[in-house]
């Protein structure tokens, strides 16, 4: 039995960080060995508060040795990461990225680079960004960073997209094959943009951006989770792109339909296999090669 070896946060009522990931690459046809970074009760935007913790790093540790004792992580096709609990679980993603490539060489790793963002109700521990930039990032074969990460990554201010054409390009030179961009804010108020940077060409994935009274969380985590799905497929980066692209909007608009915060990902299920709606990706005419 294959599977993909998801270690990122959980909630136990909604969708966020593994409770929006796990069903979806399920629901694509993945067997999904999920590992907590945190447990808590509901997602960290509402305003009541939320209950739970972080676990210790050792945990990651003692769970990937039980996969090892039973031979899974031969079989493990991918890691994906979200949300790190602590700079001490960073430490154990490297831990657990080396043992997993070391028993399969084939596997990829994933890196979906959740950072503080307080304006959006967003924390993370002290030690975390540095670990992500200096370490975790640099050693993944995908990465899903948004335009903050990105610039993080990159060291660079993005306000355009030319901006973040040439922040990917400085990322895939730092070891990453693959740059997701889940969203790129500088590029329109009216369209939601993401991104696609390989070294073979970029592209542009646009779509409406729908008003929410609440943004709805956790679809940084769907997007990487779709994606990362596509790729064990078999797709192409591109139609992968394509796909996350598109299956993602369908939730979104489901969502949004039925006035909800949360996503409706199990309602809306069906479109994280065949999408209701196609929006043309655009390739864009920017050198990605470094001078």
């Amino acid at each position: 039995m294959h599977g993909i070896l998801s270690i990122q946060s959980h909630v136990t009522y909604g969708h966020a960080g593994n409770s929006s990931a796990i069903f979806p690459m399920q629901r694509m046809g993945f067997e999904v060995w999920p590992i907590h970074t945190v447990q808590f009760s509901n997602h960290t935007q509402y305003k009541q508060g939320w209950t739970g913790h972080a676990f210790s790093a050792s945990d990651i540790d003692e769970l990937v040795q039980g996969l090892d004792n039973i031979d899974a992580l031969t079989r493990c096709k991918a890691i994906l990461t979200g949300y790190q609990g602590s700079a001490e679980q960073c430490e154990a993603i490297i831990r657990t990225v080396e043992k997993v490539k070391a028993q399969n060489p084939s596997s990829l790793y994933i890196c979906d680079p959740v950072m503080g963002a307080p304006d959006k109700g967003c924390i993370v521990a002290p030690g975390i960004t540095e670990y992500l930039v200096d370490h975790l990032m640099p050693m993944a074969d995908v990465i899903v960073p948004n335009q903050f990460e990105l610039s993080q990554f990159a060291q660079m201010e993005i306000n355009s997209l030319s901006d973040a054409v040439k922040a990917c390009n400085i990322a895939l030179a730092k070891g990453p094959k693959v740059v997701l961009v889940k969203h790129l804010y500088c590029v329109s108020d009216d369209k939601f943009s993401m991104l696609l940077a390989t070294p073979e060409g970029c592209f542009l994935a646009q779509r409406p951006h729908l008003t929410f009274a609440q943004q709805p969380v956790g679809v940084g985590d769907l997007i990487s989770s779709l994606f990362t799905a596509g790729l064990l497929k078999g797709y192409s980066t591109r139609r992968a792109f394509q796909h996350c692209h598109d299956a993602c909007y369908g939730v979104l608009k489901q969502t949004h339909q039925l006035n909800e915060w949360e996503l409706q990902t199990i309602l809306a299920q069906n479109e994280l296999v065949e999408p209701s709606e196609t929006f043309p990706i655009e390739m864009i005419n920017l050198n990605l090669k470094t001078a």
